[in-house]
C-alpha cells in the first residue's frame, strides 16, 4: 500500500505542474492527450504493483 501511495504521490507531484504549464517558458508543454495517457499508465502501474505485492506476500 505504501509503495502505491508513494508512486501515485510522486507521479502527481511531477505531472500536475507539468500539465499546468509550469515549464511552458522552457518550451516543454504536455498536451491533454499525453496527460490522459500518462494518468492511465499510472493507474495501470499501481494496479499491477498491488497484484505483485499480493502475490509476493503469500
Amino acid at each position: 500500500m505504501f509503495q502505491n501511495l508513494g508512486w501515485a504521490t510522486g507521479y502527481n507531484i511531477f505531472a500536475i505542474p507539468l500539465a499546468a504549464g509550469v515549464l511552458f517558458g522552457a518550451g516543454i508543454v504536455l498536451s491533454p492527450a499525453v496527460g490522459a495517457v500518462l494518468m492511465s499508465a499510472s493507474t495501470v502501474i499501481v494496479a499491477l504493483n498491488a497484484q505483485l505485492l499480493r502475490k509476493t506476500a503469500l
